[in-house]
């Protein structure tokens, strides 16, 4: 049901870009105050979006792979916010829960996508 080849290509760009948030958020308090939870959430939603896209199966698929693409890709920059101390440890299955579902809805718009490119838009 997951095809695990755009799976892999879709995890590493949502972790290498929430790494690249948690970092940013380290050094930059205004980031960290302003962006931190939004930027994650979008992150998140694309990687999910680039899921449902490339892969093309359905919508549940689209969903769900988005779904576990988007909670991992969170969960791990949002751990390394929690290792840097930048977050506490009860943030994260907030954090995560919150873009498994942005993630969902990424993954839906990608299989729109890729649907209204199968049919010539």
């Amino acid at each position: 049901m997951i095809d695990l080849k755009i799976f892999q290509r879709t995890l590493i760009v949502g972790i290498v870009l929430q790494l690249a948030l948690a970092a940013a958020s380290h050094y930059v308090a205004y980031i960290a105050r302003y962006y931190f939870l939004f930027g994650g959430m979008m992150i998140s939603a694309t990687a999910g979006y680039l899921y449902g896209m490339g892969s093309g199966k359905g919508y549940f698929s689209g969903a769900t792979g988005g779904a576990a693409v988007g909670g991992l890709c969170a969960l791990i920059g949002v751990g390394a916010s929690v290792l840097m101390h930048d977050a506490a440890r009860t943030a994260i299955p907030l954090f995560t829960a919150i873009c498994v579902l942005t993630g969902a809805v990424g993954g839906l718009f990608g299989q729109m996508a890729a649907k209204l490119r199968s049919m010539g838009y």
